[in-house]
């Protein structure tokens, strides 16, 4: 696969995903590997069922930055970086406003389908668990900085 075609299936994936489509599974491998935060590692099309069935009823929206994605291919594989923003259990999360919504997920490919996924981020979304933060918050505007050196670097720009 060219890396143009890679990038037009993940572009797909993250479409689907944020519709809520079942035809995201379509654009699976039947061997699919999946590997998510707290989930651990799942094998085949069900496992990525069992992984979304956590969401339901909690997660009301989502949507990707399809404008500013990154992307990084190499022979099978394609990173992406991203950012989404959305709506969990009635609290919102957004990218420079929350902890929440920056990712990078690793997808590898197989007979032009989605043969592995593996998503690296933060899943709590919405910043409910401050109280293990290991660095001290501080607010400048809309961003976060994690300590007073960073934050009035931040005041200057």
């Amino acid at each position: 696969m060219t890396p143009e075609q890679q990038i037009a299936i993940v572009q797909e994936y993250f479409w689907k995903a944020d519709q809520g489509s079942p035809e995201i599974l379509n654009l699976f491998h039947t061997d699919v590997e999946l590997y998510f935060p707290k989930f651990g590692l799942g094998l085949g099309k069900e496992s990525f069922l069992e992984m979304i069935k956590v969401f339901d009823g909690h997660l009301e929206s989502i949507l990707h930055d399809y404008e500013n994605m990154n992307f990084m291919p190499s022979g099978d594989f394609l990173i992406v970086e991203g950012t989404s923003n959305g709506i969990l259990n009635g609290k919102i999360w957004e990218d420079g406003k929350t902890p929440g919504g920056r990712f990078c997920n690793v997808f590898k490919f197989r007979d032009n389908l989605i043969i592995s996924i593996h998503v690296y981020l933060d899943p709590d979304y919405t910043g409910e668990d401050e109280g293990r933060f290991r660095w001290e918050k501080i607010v400048v505007g809309n961003l976060w900085a994690v300590d007073n050196s960073t934050a009035f670097t931040l005041l200057k720009y």
